[in-house]
């Protein structure tokens, strides 16, 4: 699924394109679902002939700002791609709709898994989305003193609630594993017993692995490209995510990297480097069956 740094990478490179363009047109597929809107007018109708003034990112959202008072939030969920082409060009692969620009040139959307969502708002609905995401990343307000209370309540992993939009826009499983083994945090530590120090590591980490898949733009695994339909070039500097297939051992300590599920996600970590206390786990998180530290087993989904 394209995460922050994918859908920031989509968002610099289409950004010259649509800056002061006007949709002069506006073509949906068979699948018309893929464009929607809380408004009781046409959400097509309304994009037709609105200029687009900006191009934004929350979270894992583009904010197209348009000059009719309107905004056109895309989620990419899981398979989607925003491709630049020259109007007329053939459809691009799993295409939903095409925005034609004053340019001559097409915004085309193509969704293999039809998850992703084109969708129209109004300036109460783009605050309403608003609420609804924790603070970027990259906020300088957000410290481990900030991010400790919000955390009080969680007791569930510390993956878990990295995850969740709410506490950190536009985190997902590629680099909250990837933030954990930076920070030589277990996964499945329970996320409101780590202190503010710990938090302020993880917080420097959630910095780093992200600003790195930004200039490398972006991760690729099967779907993604970026805009021009080119493969992001982050994978090969991942130190956990996916690799507990391959070769296995850690760039830190050379121990074998492992895989388990924790909240629900296919989950890489070092055991050696990111241990963990068994009073640590919180039991209605854990997910496997495999080892998941020195000295600690789990068998049928307890801990002995």
């Amino acid at each position: 699924m394209p995460e922050l740094p994918e859908v920031e990478t989509v968002r610099t490179l289409i950004a010259p394109h649509v800056r002061d363009r006007r949709i002069v047109g506006v073509t949906v597929g068979a699948f018309t679902g893929v464009v929607e809107s809380p408004l009781p007018a046409n959400p097509v109708s309304l994009l037709t002939g609105a200029t687009i003034l900006d191009v934004q990112r929350r979270g894992k959202y583009l904010i197209f700002q348009l000059d009719t008072g309107l905004w056109m939030t895309v989620h990419l969920r899981m398979t989607g791609r925003l491709i630049v082409c020259r109007t007329g060009d053939p459809a691009i692969r799993f295409e939903h709709i095409a925005f034609h620009l004053d340019s001559g040139e097409d915004i085309r959307f193509g969704d293999q898994r039809k998850f992703g969502r084109v969708t129209l708002l109004d300036e109460d609905h783009v605050a309403s989305l608003e609420s609804r995401l924790g603070p970027e990343p990259f906020d300088p307000d957000l410290t481990g003193p900030v991010l400790h209370p919000r955390l009080a309540r969680r007791t569930g992993s510390i993956k878990g609630a990295l995850l969740d939009q709410r506490l950190i826009a536009g985190l997902g499983n590629i680099y909250v594993d990837e933030a954990l083994w930076r920070a030589k945090i277990h996964p499945l530590q329970t996320a409101n017993r780590i202190d503010e120090e710990t938090l302020a590591r993880l917080l420097d980490a959630i910095r780093s692995v992200l600003g790195s898949a930004i200039e490398h733009q972006g991760t690729t695994f099967s779907s993604f490209e970026n805009p021009y339909g080119e493969a992001g070039g982050n994978a090969r500097f991942l130190k956990v995510y996916g690799r507990s297939k391959t070769d296995g051992t850690c760039d830190r300590c050379g121990g074998q990297l492992q895989r388990m599920v924790v909240a629900g996600r296919g989950t890489t970590l070092c055991p050696t480097c990111q241990r963990i206390d068994p009073s640590q786990i919180p039991g209605d998180d854990f997910d496997s069956a495999n080892d998941v530290g020195p000295g600690l087993q789990m068998q049928g989904g307890k801990r002995r």
